[in-house]
C-alpha cells in the first residue's frame, strides 16, 4: 500500500492498495479511497469521505464529512470508461458535496487552487473551476460549465451546462444562470441579469479607484448605452484602457451562448 509513513489513516478507513497517500495526510474514520487515487501532501479527509478512482488531489486540500469526489457523471449515456477528476492545492470542500469526473473517455473535470466550496452542492462532469473562487451552499454547476478565478457564486445558484462565469463576477442567491456572465460584474434576478460592478470583490482583489472607474465606463457602454454589442465592444476597446477591460472584451467576444442582458428592473435600478 503506497501510504507515506507520516500519513495518519484511521483504522476504520479503507484505502485501496493501488492508491497513493502523500506525506502528512490525515484520513478520517470510515473513509473509502479507491484504486488509482492520488492524494498530495497534507490533505485532510474528515470521516465518511468517499474518493473514487481516477481522482487526483494536490496538497493541503481539506475535505469535509460526507463528501464524494470523482463520482460517475450524471449522464444517461455515460459509457463507464476511464475519465478523471483533478483537484489542485489548498481547496476547502465542505460537507455533503459531490464532484463528478469527465463523461467522455479520458476527459477531465478540473478544480484549481484555494477554492472555498460550501455544503450540499454539486459540480458536474467536465466543469472547469478556476482558483480562489467561492461556491456557496446548495449551488449546482452543470456539465461543461466554466468558472473563472475569484468568482463568487452565492447559495442556491443553478448554472446551466456550457455556461461561463467571468473572473470576479458575483452571482446573487437563488439566481438561474443560462447565459455567459462577463467578468467583474454583479448579477441577480431569477434569470441572471447585470446589476452593476462587483465593487466589494474588486476592492478585495486590489483593484484601484482608477481601475474601477474604467470598468464602470465599460459597464455603461456594454449595458446602458443602447449600443449594439459589437459597437459597444469597439467603444470599450477605444475608451477603456486597462487589462481588465481587455479581458472583458475577450470574454464577450468568445461567448458562444451569449451574455446576460439587463432586465427592465435592473435598468430601472441604474
Amino acid at each position: 500500500m503506497a501510504i507515506d509513513p507520516s500519513a495518519c489513516v484511521a483504522p476504520t478507513a479503507r484505502v485501496h492498495p493501488d492508491a497513493v497517500i502523500g506525506p502528512r495526510c490525515v484520513i478520517g474514520e470510515f473513509c473509502v479511497i479507491e484504486q488509482d487515487v492520488i492524494l498530495g501532501p497534507e490533505c485532510r479527509l474528515e470521516p465518511y469521505v468517499y474518493v473514487k478512482r481516477w481522482t487526483t488531489m494536490g496538497e493541503r486540500n481539506e475535505i469535509s464529512a460526507g463528501t464524494a469526489l470523482g463520482t460517475d457523471p450524471l449522464d444517461k449515456v455515460f459509457p463507464g470508461e476511464r475519465s478523471y477528476l483533478r483537484i489542485g492545492n489548498g481547496n476547502k470542500i465542505r460537507e455533503h458535496y459531490t464532484i463528478s469526473r469527465g463523461t467522455k473517455p479520458e476527459t477531465v473535470t478540473e478544480i484549481g487552487d484555494e477554492n472555498y466550496i460550501m455544503t450540499s452542492g454539486h459540480i458536474a462532469h467536465n466543469c472547469r473551476i478556476g482558483s480562489h473562487t467561492v461556491i456557496a451552499s446548495c449551488a449546482l454547476v452543470a456539465g461543461y460549465a466554466e468558472v473563472e478565478d475569484q468568482a463568487f457564486i452565492s447559495g442556491g445558484v443553478v448554472i446551466h451546462q456550457f455556461s461561463k462565469i467571468g473572473r470576479l463576477a458575483m452571482i446573487g442567491g437563488n439566481t438561474r444562470v443560462n447565459t455567459d456572465l462577463p467578468p467583474y460584474f454583479l448579477y441577480t434576478d431569477f434569470n441572471a441579469a447585470p446589476r452593476g460592478l462587483n465593487i466589494v470583490g474588486l476592492r478585495r482583489a486590489g483593484f484601484s479607484a482608477s481601475d474601477v472607474a474604467v470598468l464602470k465606463r465599460a459597464y455603461r457602454l456594454l449595458y446602458l448605452s443602447g449600443l449594439k454589442l459589437e459597437d459597444a465592444m469597439v467603444r470599450i476597446e477605444a475608451e477603456c484602457d486597462s487589462e481588465a477591460a481587455r479581458h472583458l472584451v475577450r470574454f464577450v467576444r468568445s461567448s458562444e451562448r451569449g451574455i446576460a442582458r439587463p432586465s427592465r428592473r435592473a435598468l430601472a435600478a441604474e
